[in-house]
């Protein structure tokens, strides 16, 4: 049985996601302003970073860069042969948060997610997620672009004549053959683009104009088919969390889920519990080192004691790592450069491995790429900031 969990860590609500008992996803409720958009005043503009510096909601700083200002996101003025100045009033996104010194990232890039699609205002063109097999992407790439100078002639009059990006999503694959709902999901999102643009030019500076938090759950309805509610849980203060959780199990083809509270038999204290240490033991014997560091986080592979009675241990060993590694990113939300030292092998068994993380990064819910294996055997991989490391948030 798949099951989702709806727990307590440290005094904050949490929901996790076991796939046979194992903890393979989790999410930390709390208010946040990732994703959220703002009108906002630029208060200072750096020329030699690049980079401005707009204050929004309740006197919040954030840096902005001057190449990811769009011409219809600034509301006082049209002219913007001269770049933007000290001052103007621009409409931003939080695209990720303030973590101690470093101020949060703001975009003009507004980035709206429905369930089968994402659209993002002044980006081009269409995409698919690629964890959907390449027929079936091809099939609804194929089919949406048929329709793209058409949604761009009927919608981006009303977004300031801007351009806008469409992404398909992972849940979208079942539309392959018959697109009608997905095209319907996409207008759906631009409506809601277009809506929080309108509202936007008529609200003061500073106001907060789109919550996705909030706004997920006011709007967010559970697909409940596969799922298996406890009478005894509540899940509408969870919705959004259990919406992601679901989403995740069902791209691992696990069908049927439980939903429950905790009761305490799932272990989900020792299971976080275990995050927070840098030792993690693996069923052969070895062990992973874990170092969450300012500028990048350092994997070490250790054999231990799996070193005796097997033949090819080294690839045995850094493939059931390369499994485990790609979990414990997932969980403790690691992100920015990851630097891994695997066991030394010979030089045809590291395209096996490399072949092996490409395909877990591929799965990976947050954009993760594979960079090279250095001359000392170090495996560089990079993965998009999209929200605090789980240490920082229980801090």
């Amino acid at each position: 049985m798949n099951t989702i969990v709806i727990s307590n860590y440290r005094n904050q609500d949490v929901v996790c996601g076991l796939i046979d008992n194992k903890l393979e996803h989790l999410s930390v409720v709390r208010q946040t302003q990732l994703h959220n958009i703002y009108v906002g005043r630029i208060d200072n503009i750096v020329k030699n970073i690049e980079g401005a510096f707009v204050r929004f909601g309740d006197g919040e700083i954030g840096y902005l860069p001057l190449k990811a200002v769009i011409g219809s996101c600034v509301l006082n003025r049209e002219d913007l042969s001269k770049g933007p100045k000290c001052g103007d009033e621009v409409i931003v996104q939080v695209e990720s948060e303030a973590i101690k010194t470093k101020k949060c990232r703001l975009t003009t890039y507004l980035c709206i997610n429905s369930k089968y699609c994402v659209i993002t205002l002044g980006r081009k063109g269409v995409g698919c997620s690629s964890k959907i097999s390449e027929p079936t992407r091809k099939l609804l790439v194929e089919g949406v672009k048929a329709h793209y100078e058409e949604l761009l002639d009927e919608f981006s009059k009303d977004i300031g004549d801007s351009s806008f990006g469409i992404l398909i999503r992972t849940s979208a694959y079942q539309f392959a053959e018959d697109q009608t709902l997905l095209m319907q999901d996409i207008k759906d999102c631009l409506e809601k683009l277009i809506s929080i643009y309108r509202e936007a030019k008529v609200r003061t500076v500073y106001s907060c104009i789109y919550n996705e938090l909030s706004s997920d759950d006011n709007e967010i309805t559970v697909d409940t088919s596969n799922m298996e509610i406890e009478e005894s849980t509540n899940i509408e203060p969870y919705k959004a969390y259990i919406q992601k959780a679901g989403s995740f199990i069902h791209n691992r083809n696990k069908e049927l889920i439980k939903v429950t509270n905790d009761t305490g038999i799932y272990g989900i204290k020792s299971k976080i519990d275990e995050l927070m240490f840098n030792k993690v033991y693996l069923k052969s014997g070895g062990f992973l080192i874990i170092e969450q560091l300012e500028s990048f986080n350092a994997i070490d592979v250790n054999s231990g004691k799996a070193i005796q009675g097997k033949s090819n241990i080294s690839l045995k060993l850094n493939l059931e790592a390369a499994d485990e590694i790609m979990r414990q990113v997932r969980l403790r939300n690691l992100t920015g450069m990851i630097l891994i030292d695997f066991i030394n092998m010979d030089k045809e068994d590291y395209e096996v491995l490399i072949q092996h993380v490409k395909e877990l990064c591929r799965f990976d819910t947050v954009h993760t790429n594979f960079i090279d294996i250095t001359g000392l055997g170090i495996m560089e991989l990079t993965r998009n900031k999209n929200d605090k490391s789980l240490k920082e948030i229980l801090q």
